[in-house]
């Protein structure tokens, strides 16, 4: 017996079976015949194997995880199942074979034959056993390339559909305010611009797919204070509306994403869980949206206790649907048969839980689930037999194409700090390789790939996919080099019994590679990822008195970064032939940093964090004000060593003759801004050259305090030996807006200069332009990007 398209035994030929009427009136019909234990049932998700005597994969996991008996649960229905796949390691033909029985099992057992809506983790690739690692978030920021990333995303959502996934936890849009948070790895950059355009894309990808990508976490998790996670967020509604929230509303015009997810904080004492204003005010009332919103992991029951904000468990799920969560996740909790009793009783009105039944129901049948020609066969099990010995490794979620996509998406994301003309190596013959990153193969991946999540914690099972180390990939690409690899120290145990061995390996070298940064972990158990948050910005462990004992034999030394985040690296940016930043590259970046170090790869990434000079001056962002910068009246000074946007190739390209079409435009008009740009081809490596053109606004006089530069625009631009381009930009007035002093959003009149960068503290070239006629106000209409031209020249 093979298993085909078939429909469920349960006959579906009720009116919200029938594609043929309108979606609202298929909910409608449904919702009238439902009770309320029905109804709430599909509030909620289930978390199978989240056993409260393992280790913790999600914040107070044992504190919330009651025991679930599916035989009493099911019969009502069931909204989610949370993590079929990134529980525990699974062969993925088995696993899609385990959850098509779940949800055979959960059709049959209510009477409305209502399947699940099966998520997943989807930060770094689908978080499931044998599953591609791409770089994390961080370094899809460093590509500056949306357009690979929406291709990585559609791969991500095929993979998850295939298997019958419907919903991925991803992406971050948080926009980092401090370093020392554990989650930088896990957003895009420090830029809200960068952010919102580059998330963007990866929804749009994993959209495309089918899949339910989440915009998480809405809003302000990453403003926490003193990088703490889950603490407090002050931050002014200036801030919030101008910083924090622009890559939500751009990624909610323009993305097609369907869910949201609440921030663990509170802001300004009121907890986003809770929070009207936020969930229903803006997001739905103002912007529009008209998805679900589902609930970070246990914090509706956090309203209870860690916020102190509701009494019981029924109030806390009482104020969370008023606020305007749909779905509590990751496992019921406070949607239980209190919530129940409580609307039959007239406690909770049971319009709240309509309103969220709507929301669902209305996903469930835009996803097919509520069709009659549903089948719970996953389209990667079509035409298989159903016996586990039959599909076992019949199913490759590492295949050839999404490495080869994994790669390309490395070697953008690979930043060149600096270089003294050390690199590209030039046949080296001995080469040390020095630091507790070298041999790890867990160096190049994020928290929240599997591998590190979650196959940690199952060191009998094999790792699931090719991980090779930094050493393996340097003598693939120096196959006549010696290479003497030397650990040194550990990435955070502060040991320093292997400096001796690590000067000897130096002593003779031709060069010295360093190998440092973090290790992925949750809760404490890294130095980077989800509560593993930092004191301050110096390196883990004695890792900087490794590098500084490599900085001073006087071997050319080139610092090789394989971290979370941007750490302060001491005398380095002043002394070290070169500085390479990546930022947990995927199982591919060790190869892609080789590539970089030889030249067969010419760098073309760029910070989306700026890197610190002092490893105690946070939180420090590259948008400031003046005021925020280095004075004369404090001792401490923010300027970072490396700014936002930096990065070096192999050659840089010359830039001239930067020209405005208008030097003076009405308030609701626009100017086209261009720059020459030309590849000198004086360079080794590459005969191609990649520039990331960045536009800068900065607005010199205004009537509230502005940062002085602010991104605006950018453009990957590839060039050819000898070919030069015209990059062209047309900015509507409306990019110059601000968050007024009434609150309202506002154009005004005066001058702004539009700045060319190669990073925000490189203005190459500027133009300066006049806004004429009255203050104009805004909305959620306004143009939220420039134009972008490029033409090449020849």
């Amino acid at each position: 017996m093979t298993l085909s398209q078939e429909s469920p035994q349960k006959a579906r030929t009720e009116p919200w079976h029938d594609t043929a009427l309108p979606v609202d009136e298929r909910v409608d019909a449904l919702v009238a015949q439902m009770t309320v234990a029905e109804k709430v049932a599909q509030l909620y998700g289930v978390w199978v194997g989240a056993s409260a005597d393992g280790e913790d994969v999600a914040p107070h996991q044992h504190d919330m995880n009651d025991e679930i008996d599916l035989d009493v649960l099911l019969p009502a229905g069931l909204g989610q199942l949370t993590r079929p796949f990134g529980t525990a390691p699974v062969d993925p033909a088995l696993g899609a074979l385990s959850l098509m029985r779940a949800q055979q099992r959960i059709v049959a057992s209510n009477r409305f034959g209502i399947p699940a809506l099966a998520h997943e983790e989807c930060l770094a690739g689908f978080a499931t056993w044998g599953a591609t690692a791409y770089p994390v978030p961080l370094s899809w920021g460093a590509s500056f390339d949306p357009d690979l990333v929406r291709e990585m995303g559609a791969r991500i959502g095929g993979d998850m559909r295939s298997l019958g996934v419907h919903q991925g936890l991803a992406p971050v849009l948080d926009v980092v305010r401090d370093a020392r948070w554990g989650r930088v790895e896990e957003t895009i950059g420090e830029d809200p611009y960068l952010v919102g355009t580059v998330a963007t894309a990866y929804i749009q990808g994993v959209e495309s797919a089918g899949v339910v990508a989440t915009l998480k976490h809405f809003v302000g998790y990453s403003a926490s204070k003193t990088g703490r996670n889950l603490a407090p967020v002050s931050v002014g509604a200036r801030e919030l509306a101008d910083v924090l929230l622009p890559p939500f509303e751009m990624a909610l015009r323009e993305s097609g994403v369907r869910s949201v997810m609440n921030s663990y904080t509170d802001i300004d004492g009121i907890p986003t869980a809770a929070d009207e204003r936020l969930l229903t005010g803006l997001l739905r009332d103002e912007w529009g949206f008209e998805g679900t919103v589902v609930a970070d992991y246990f914090s509706i029951a956090f309203l209870k206790e860690l916020h102190g904000y509701s009494e019981g468990w029924t109030d806390a799920a009482r104020d969370a649907l008023t606020a305007g969560i749909d779905v509590e996740l990751p496992t019921v909790k406070t949607f239980g048969p209190d919530l129940v009793s409580a609307v039959e009783t007239g406690d909770v009105d049971e319009a709240l839980v309509d309103r969220a039944l709507r929301r669902v129901l209305r996903q469930k049948a835009e996803l097919g689930l509520l069709d009659s020609a549903w089948s719970p066969v996953p389209p990667a099990l079509v035409g298989h037999a159903h016996e586990s010995q039959e599909v076992r490794g019949t199913v490759d979620l590492d295949p050839a194409e999404n490495r080869a996509l994994a790669r390309r998406l490395a070697e953008e994301a690979i930043i060149l700090v600096s270089n003294d003309g050390t690199l590209p190596l030039a046949r080296p013959t001995r080469v040390a390789l020095v630091g507790p990153t070298a041999v790890d193969p867990y160096a190049v991946l994020g928290c929240y790939s599997f591998p590190s999540h979650v196959g940690v914690r199952h060191p009998e099972v094999a790792i699931g996919i090719e991980l090779p180390t930094l050493r393996d990939a340097l003598a693939a690409e120096f196959p006549d080099a010696e290479i003497v690899s030397v650990e040194g120290t550990s990435i955070d145990g502060g040991e320093t019994e292997g400096f001796e061995a690590a000067r000897a390996a130096a002593s003779g070298a031709d060069v010295v590679i360093v190998a440092l940064g973090d290790r992925a972990g949750l809760f404490g158990r890294g130095t980077s990822g989800e509560g593993c948050d930092a004191g301050d910005l110096t390196l883990p462990g004695a890792q900087q008195a490794l590098l500084d004992e490599m900085l001073a034999t006087g071997v050319p030394t080139v610092v090789t970064l394989l971290a979370g985040r941007p750490y302060a690296l001491g005398s380095a940016p002043g002394s070290a032939a070169a500085i390479v930043q990546t930022f947990f590259a995927g199982e591919e970046g060790t190869g892609a940093i080789a590539g970089v170090l030889s030249g067969r790869v010419n760098p073309s990434g760029r910070l989306p964090v700026s890197i610190p000079r002092d490893p105690g001056a946070q939180p420090s962002t590259y948008l400031a004000s003046r005021l925020a910068q280095r004075n004369e009246v404090s001792n401490i000074d923010p300027t970072p060593a490396f700014a936002f946007g930096h990065g070096l190739g192999y050659g840089q390209a010359v830039w001239s003759d930067a020209s405005a079409s208008a030097f003076e435009m009405p308030v609701d008009g626009s100017v086209t801004v261009s720059i020459h740009i030309r590849n000198a081809g004086d360079h080794a490596g590459a005969a191609n050259t990649v520039e990331v053109v960045q536009l800068y606004l900065h607005d010199p006089v205004a009537s509230v305090v502005r940062p002085v530069q602010r991104l605006i625009g950018y453009a990957r631009v590839t060039l050819e030996r000898g070919q030069s381009a015209r990059v062209s930009f047309t900015v509507p007035t409306d990019l110059t807006s601000f968050t007024g002093v009434d609150g309202r959003r506002i154009v005004e009149p005066g001058d702004i200069v539009l700045g060319f960068g190669r990073s925000s503290a490189d203005i190459v070239q500027e133009c300066r332009v006049r806004l004429t006629g009255a203050t104009r106000e805004v909305d959620r209409t306004r143009a939220l990007h420039a134009e972008v031209a490029v033409d090449h020249l020849g």
